[in-house]
């Protein structure tokens, strides 16, 4: 026989208070009819009708004829007859709604429970499913289901938020967790380490790009990659030195320059006699990588004082 929804929210009764019920019909008779819609819907009775089922009596059945929603008389009837807490009554009622869309604020207006416990029923039926029975038994209070369900929703937030961002990252990989082919923390691992490659491809490419332009002909560390000799981890590794000696270089570079700058006026005050016999005892006494290029400075400067005086 067909339940009204909301009826069928309701906790049925426990097998050993169904027995008394059942033995009750049996000696006494069914005292109240159960009670169906228009079209034959069970709105209140489901106990009464499972007793006279275990007690093997036919049951009486009465239809409603009242001016009030069917809903309403089966939520009356049930919600009367039970010690039911706002916990549950809030349950049922969002459940019920779930059913008949109607309004939060009217079905607590209606059945005399807050729209804020029913907010928090509603919530437990989207992100925590499991525990609707639970709460409506009693077996659960629904704070307690509320605080599982909103850590539920907590995490399917955080879910959604790392799907949108592989969605816009990496579609193709987005799409191979809706299609079920990868689960989201591997695809999120596998974004994560494109990520790495694309910082590592940076970091060498950079380097590379430096290295010809110094006039380097030797391979470049992103084609060794490509050919399969290194990975890209060693590459960086690679680069990372390079640009580590090259800076050295570059700062050895700049302090022998200013060593010479900072003793200019030598090279210049021997260029001014560079036959006298001081001029040459100072440069027999250099290492000949030093006595050449002193030459080629004292040689320099000459010409340029020449140039100057014409």
């Amino acid at each position: 026989m067909k339940v009204h929804p909301l009826t069928a929210t309701f906790p049925t009764m426990s097998e050993d208070e169904l027995l008394d019920l059942a033995q009750g019909i049996k000696e006494d008779g069914q005292y109240e009819p159960i009670l169906l819609d228009a079209d034959g819907v069970l709105l209140d009775g489901r106990n009464r009708l499972a007793a006279c089922n275990l007690a093997g009596v036919a049951p009486r059945f009465t239809t409603y004829k009242g001016d009030a929603p069917a809903g309403d008389a089966a939520w009356s009837l049930n919600a009367r007859r039970r010690n039911l807490t706002q916990g549950q009554r809030a349950m049922i009622i969002a459940m019920e709604r779930s059913v008949s869309k109607s309004s939060a604020r009217a079905d607590a207006a209606t059945y005399g429970i807050s729209p804020a416990r029913i907010s928090l029923a509603a919530t437990v039926i989207k992100y925590a499913p499991s525990l609707v029975r639970p709460v409506i038994t009693g077996a659960m209070g629904l704070d307690a289901a509320y605080e599982q369900a909103r850590k539920n929703k907590a995490d399917a937030k955080a879910k959604q938020a790392q799907y949108d961002l592989l969605r816009d990252q990496a579609p193709d990989l987005a799409t191979r967790v809706t299609e079920g082919d990868l689960d989201l923390p591997a695809a999120l691992t596998e974004l994560e380490r494109r990520q790495e490659e694309e910082r590592l491809r940076a970091r060498v490419e950079q380097a590379d790009a430096l290295r010809a332009a110094d006039g380097d002909t030797q391979p470049a560390f992103a084609q060794l990659v490509d050919d399969g000799v290194i990975d890209w981890p060693e590459a960086a590794q690679r680069a990372d030195h390079f640009h580590t000696q090259r800076q050295e270089a570059v700062q050895h570079s700049q302090q022998a320059l200013h060593l010479i700058a900072d003793h200019w006026a030598t090279i210049r005050n021997l260029a001014l006699r560079p036959d006298s016999a001081f001029t040459r005892e100072v440069l027999d006494g250099l290492v000949p990588e030093a006595q050449a290029l002193a030459e080629h400075l004292l040689t320099r400067e000459a010409g340029t004082s020449l140039t100057g005086r014409n």
